[in-house]
């Protein structure tokens, strides 16, 4: 994937995306990896938070902050904030996952929700998670995998010389994640629609 692919797909996706996209993703796969941050109140950064349409499942006591590379999603997610009252959320930001801005051990949780197959380098993204992540912290992953056989792998393979025209990776395998981090998975779960997408719970070493 090429960030200049991405920016553009963005682009054209942002006006349409809570209504297609984001209604389609949004109940279950964003609602429950916020429900995982939810045990405690904490600080919690969302990774790629698009136009903002998870926030809202945060719990109240949370300190949520958002980036994303795309300005034009960006726009909308901070006109939600706005329109919705989500004091909570503190800061929303134009930043590249590869390189967080961020020390190191800021967060409690991070939450990457159909972010790691849209961007360059996810290899990059997961140690930037893993580094700003506290020990103990979770770190939630939501995304479509690759699947090792049958018609559904034969369907992603068809539709990968295309990933760059999509915006997104449809033959990633989960092994580009968790090869490249030492979080520890503590579960994983596939989710709708017809398991498509998975939800991986990760953890940081405590220290």
């Amino acid at each position: 994937m090429q960030l200049e692919s991405i920016l553009q797909s963005y682009a054209r996706y942002a006006p349409v995306y809570d209504h297609t996209f984001g209604w389609l993703l949004s109940f279950r796969g964003r609602s429950m990896a916020a429900g995982f941050t939810n045990h405690s109140p904490g600080k919690i950064l969302e990774v790629g938070v698009g136009t903002g349409i998870g926030l809202p499942y945060y719990r109240h006591e949370h300190q949520v902050h958002g980036i994303d590379i795309s300005p034009h999603m960006l726009d909308r997610a901070k006109k939600r904030v706005h329109r919705k009252r989500l004091g909570n959320v503190t800061q929303l930001t134009i930043m590249d996952a590869r390189k967080l801005q961020f020390a190191d051990n800021t967060f409690d949780s991070v939450v990457a929700a159909y972010v790691m197959s849209v961007v360059p380098e996810p290899e990059k993204v997961i140690r930037e998670i893993e580094r700003v992540c506290k020990p103990g912290g979770d770190v939630i992953i939501v995304n479509h995998f690759a699947a090792e056989k049958g018609v559904r792998r034969g369907v992603e393979k068809w539709l990968a010389p295309m990933s760059n025209k999509l915006g997104w990776r449809p033959d990633m395998p989960v092994e580009d994640i968790l090869a490249h981090t030492h979080l520890q998975e503590v579960g994983r779960h596939n989710l709708p629609p017809m398991g498509l997408f998975t939800l991986l719970h990760l953890r940081k070493a405590a220290a």
